[in-house]
């Protein structure tokens, strides 16, 4: 059964194309037919941050006013072969995406792919609300930070209130993906501390990714952080793939020679 996964944030520069990149190259490298869609009219980055930009030729604005068809807009991953991406416009305007538009997309992937991965704006514009609107779960990602937590608590509010699966089920699935994280900078009190993010928040924690050089290197290279397995960031968005797919494993801390505290107090299973 096809799943449908928004990954979200209400502030922007946390990391979150990167992380659906992740998440999505992550996915497919495991088997999972995977395709990853940018929502981020406008703007779209998503088609560079996964090497490419040079390839589109129709994007997912396109297949919405019936300009081209889905396969036509759709890019083969030249590394993995289950993975896809459907870029979306740099020239439209948001408003030309369409809740009809969106579900008779996502309907034909659905029959296609067993993950479908939905990089959303930042943010609670059109956009992001019609990114999150037809998913079964969400992937919230948050850096360890006041203001971050903050949009990110009413980003889950959203979530709860207007996405269909909220609205049949009362709530939707969400998982914590915290990014950035930087143990020095928590140490003296520059970043909120990991316990304190998940108190506010209250949602389970599917990773958390250091502060890296990786992931701006993978950024310039168009080649998702995940393939990198040396890095502490590719290791973290690894773990959080398996997790996600319904693997039992600890949460670790990259840089830790040894489980701590937290990482006792707050090993997650799926």
């Amino acid at each position: 059964m096809s799943k449908v996964i928004v990954v979200t944030s209400g502030k922007g520069g946390v990391g979150k194309t990167t992380s659906a990149a992740a998440i999505g190259a992550g996915l497919a490298l495991r088997g999972h037919k995977t395709v990853v869609i940018d929502f981020d009219v406008g703007l779209r980055n998503l088609d560079m941050i996964m090497g490419c930009e040079r390839r589109v030729v129709f994007d997912f604005i396109n297949v919405i006013q019936g300009d081209a068809k889905l396969k036509q807009a759709l890019i083969k991953d030249r590394r993995v072969d289950t993975l896809s991406i459907l870029p979306t416009s740099q020239t439209r305007d948001k408003d030309a995406l369409t809740q009809e538009g969106v579900e008779k997309v996502l309907g034909e992937l659905r029959e296609e792919f067993d993950y479908i991965v939905c990089d959303s704006p930042a943010g609670i514009e059109r956009g992001a609300q019609l990114a999150m609107y037809f998913a079964d779960e969400a992937i919230v990602v948050t850096n360890p930070e006041v203001s971050s937590v903050r949009d990110s608590d009413r980003v889950l509010g959203l979530l709860n209130s207007r996405t269909r699966k909220a609205e049949e089920d009362g709530t939707i699935p969400a998982h914590l993906l915290l990014t950035r994280y930087d143990a020095k900078r928590i140490e003296s009190g520059e970043m909120m501390k990991v316990e304190d993010v998940l108190e506010i928040l209250a949602i389970p924690l599917l990773g958390i990714v250091p502060e890296s050089t990786a992931v701006l290197r993978a950024s310039n290279t168009g080649t998702p952080v995940v393939h990198d397995e040396t890095s502490g960031a590719g290791r973290a968005y690894r773990d959080a793939v398996a997790r996600l797919a319904g693997d039992s494993v600890e949460m670790k801390i990259a840089g830790d020679e040894k489980p701590g505290l937290f990482q006792r107090l707050f090993g997650r299973t799926a």
